[in-house]
């Protein structure tokens, strides 16, 4: 397996290189379970998802046999975990009795360890029991808030990045979040639901995007040129198209004014640019905004409509093609 690439459902296409191997002892169970403690996002609460069906696909597990996945929601303010969900989890992994205090010892360390690290994962899979009645855990995943590594430094410290983009890990740092995407129109949008929004109207107007690139709320000179940077990198990119709403953020009120100067003076320093730039301003002073781009000296254009400027950059970026 060493310095071969592996291909999962989980991977790139073209794998990950292993460069490590874990060894683990070999366990004699009787049982396997699957156990995940999760965040429900349209209940806004921690979720514990069990099966009794461990070991295999959750999801195919809960088609398959309904009953045997079990949801549950948690009070993220209680230390423990209530009674009643206990007893739903017993019930569904059909434990004995004799058994539930070491599973209520079990799940309340993993509670407890996922609010303690700002965990968004911790998936066991499987948890199995011993003939002994021990349950352990043999493989796990876990996956934690990006937005609590100021809280959690010494854990994000164990980061492996040797599997990441380097592009990816470049923009991190600069507060951005990138991710690399098959196409040949580079994005910088603030928000990741107008990112998502936007790559969605590219793909409308028959365009691909060569990334996802969410800035957030900073829209300074020093933001747009570590993005224009990145992107530029990518020799795929053909156009790129800025997409950014200017209003308030939890910070302050950006205006579009300001992110245009911004657009500009990132534009003038890394330039001449290989590729047009598309800018679509909304919000806060968006038709000034607009008029210093449409009226500034460099290869930039202003599009007042978010069609228009999908449907523009699509335009570019084919006839460079």
């Amino acid at each position: 397996m060493l310095n071969h690439h592996l291909v999962t459902k989980q991977t790139k296409p073209t794998g990950i290189l292993v460069d490590k191997i874990y060894v683990a002892e070999k366990v004699a169970y009787t049982h396997e379970y699957y156990l995940s403690l999760t965040i429900d996002r349209e209940a806004g609460c921690p979720a514990l998802i069990v099966s009794r069906a461990g070991g295999t696909d959750i999801e195919a597990a809960a088609t398959q046999d309904p009953n045997s996945v079990a949801t549950l929601r948690l009070n993220f303010l209680e230390e423990s975990i209530s009674d009643d969900v206990i007893l739903a989890v017993v019930r569904t992994l059909q434990i004995d009795s004799a058994e539930v205090s070491r599973l209520r010892k079990l799940l309340d360390k993993l509670f407890e360890l996922f609010k303690a690290k700002d965990a968004t994962l911790i998936e066991i899979n499987p948890l199995v029991r011993t003939p002994e009645g021990r349950f352990l855990c043999l493989d796990a995943k876990f996956s934690f808030d990006n937005a609590a590594a100021p809280r959690q430094r010494e854990l994000f410290k164990l980061e492996e990045t040797g599997a990441r983009d380097a592009d990816e890990i470049e923009a991190e740092k600069s507060g951005l979040v990138y991710i690399r995407l098959d196409g040949n129109i580079g994005n910088v949008v603030n928000g990741a639901g107008l990112a998502m929004a936007t790559n969605d109207a590219i793909s409308y107007y028959g365009g691909a995007s060569a990334n996802f690139l969410d800035a957030g709320g900073q829209a300074t000179k020093e933001t747009m040129v570590d993005a224009f940077r990145i992107i530029l990198r990518d020799e795929r990119v053909k156009v790129i198209l800025v997409n950014i709403y200017g209003g308030k953020s939890p910070l302050r009120i950006i205006r579009c004014d300001m992110i245009a100067e911004s657009i500009i003076a990132a534009a003038d320093k890394l330039g001449p640019l290989r590729v047009p730039i598309v800018v679509r301003l909304q919000g806060t002073n968006a038709e000034q905004g607009q008029k210093m781009i449409a009226e500034c000296d460099l290869n930039i254009e202003a599009a007042a409509g978010f069609g228009d400027a999908a449907k523009r950059a699509t335009e570019l970026a084919a006839n460079a093609s």
